[in-house]
């Protein structure tokens, strides 16, 4: 049984006796104790958190606008307030932080945060760069037996992740061969935004900018409503990862739930003509995924903006599915969405009769809410579904296909060393340069 079966079919039975891991504070983070959180970010993605967090104490909002602020301490009148998240870190009572800011700043709050000490949950993505990503795990898996962390791919909730991952793992379609996700947002844009008017007295804009180059202000940066306003700036390279990033976080966790997959060999893609400021709305990278020890190598598959893999079968329009995935293998494929799944015998073999199916008592357990699996962690096995290891490695396969489209060749990966290993220039890719004054690690 491996590390993410362990975690999802685990369960206690009865007043069992609870055996916390080493580091754990037993004390205020034990299960009948309550976390004091701050909240880094106000708006948007967290005020769908209030709710969870209201159980625990919020003893820190920071958010850069100040009408987001004011909103949240209405809610939470007893936390103190924040511009900057670097001075809000300082505050000594906080256990826990969960980051709800632009892309461009998760690396930074989240690797500060764990370097504090602190349990942390981030919005997706948990990094922009292939650079981020592995100081990101670095640090988690240097503390993972003292704190719990969660990246906010809250779909992963949605028991049919659960279904798809017994029914590849049982053999449903054979030996797996190959899987695909895609997803089919596209929002164009031509470049960064004109500069226009002064930032508003609510709106630290420096702050907004962060580590990422100065841009002058548009309004438009900040026109999208509560939840959806990243789509008005994670296109551009400085400040996303487009969708990549965004949509790709959820819908290639359908697969990486599946396959349990370590980083990639080597990473090739196809696309738009390359913009200097905007991430490719048409996108197609594939991956060589190692073996492991149920399952040979594979090829994985991402796909966005229009592109699309084949369809098993001409009756089967995947299209018709927004955002998807499918799996192949020697008897057959699974295409899913989040919600549902097919499974499609391949040839007069495959009738089925090799598949076993579960009873009922051992399907994996469900996560149930995401957000409490996080808090409920924090205060006992600091295990989670979607921990900075499995999202991590997740996201920086992900960026190495962005890596992969800018350097217009297939690259050879090392992920022990993090290094393209046939192109030089392709390794300036894997990171990025900030602005003076910021700190990815500090």
């Amino acid at each position: 049984m491996n590390r993410r079966q362990f975690l999802k079919t685990a369960a206690v039975a009865g007043a069992g006796l609870l055996i916390l891991p080493s580091g754990t504070r037993a004390g205020k983070n034990a299960p009948g104790a309550k976390l004091n959180i701050a909240m880094i970010g106000t708006w948007g993605r967290a005020e769908a958190h209030f709710d969870v967090v209201a159980n625990e104490n919020v003893v820190a909002l920071c958010d850069v606008d100040e009408r987001h602020l004011a909103g949240a301490a209405k809610r939470f009148p007893n936390a103190k307030t924040y511009a900057d998240w670097r001075k809000c870190l300082d505050q000594k009572d906080i256990d826990a932080v969960m980051i709800c800011t632009p892309d461009h700043t998760h690396a930074f709050i989240t690797n500060w945060a764990i370097n504090r000490g602190m349990h942390v949950y981030c919005e997706k993505p948990v990094a922009n760069t292939v650079e981020e990503a592995r100081v990101v795990r670095a640090n988690y898996l240097k503390n993972k037996d003292k704190i719990a962390t969660q990246v906010g791919t809250q779909r992963h909730e949605i028991d049919n992740f659960n279904r798809v991952q017994e029914l590849i793992q049982d053999g449903a379609v054979g030996e797996l061969s190959d899987a695909y996700a895609w997803g089919d947002r596209q929002i164009r844009r031509a470049g960064y935004l004109p500069a226009k008017g002064e930032p508003p007295s609510y709106l630290n804009y420096d702050l907004w900018i962060g580590p990422s180059p100065m841009h002058p202000y548009n309004p438009d940066y900040f026109s999208g409503g509560s939840g959806m306003n990243c789509l008005s700036w994670n296109m551009y390279w400085d400040f996303g990862s487009g969708q990549v990033g965004d949509m790709g976080s959820h819908t290639m966790d359908l697969v990486w739930n599946a396959i349990e997959a370590g980083l990639p060999t080597s990473a090739e893609a196809k696309g738009e003509p390359f913009n200097p400021d905007v991430t490719p709305v048409t996108l197609e990278t594939h991956f060589s995924v190692p073996g492991n020890n149920w399952r040979p190598p594979i090829r994985v598959g991402w796909y966005q903006g229009g592109a699309m893999p084949n369809s098993p079968r001409k009756y089967v329009d995947l299209r018709k599915i927004d955002h998807g995935a499918m799996f192949k293998g020697s008897k057959g494929w699974l295409v899913c969405d989040f919600e549902t799944r097919i499974v499609l015998p391949l040839g007069g073999s495959a009738d089925m009769t090799y598949l076993k199916p579960r009873t009922k008592e051992n399907l994996l357990r469900p996560v149930g809410n995401f957000q409490t699996e996080w808090v409920k962690a924090c205060k006992g096995d600091l295990k989670t579904s979607c921990d900075f290891e499995y999202a991590g490695n997740m996201i920086e396969m992900m960026l190495l296909g962005l890596v992969a489209y800018r350097a217009g060749k297939k690259l050879d990966y090392d992920g022990a060393a993090g290094k393209v290993t046939n192109d030089e220039a392709a390794n300036a890719l894997l990171s990025r340069k900030y602005r003076d004054g910021w700190t990815l690690n500090g």
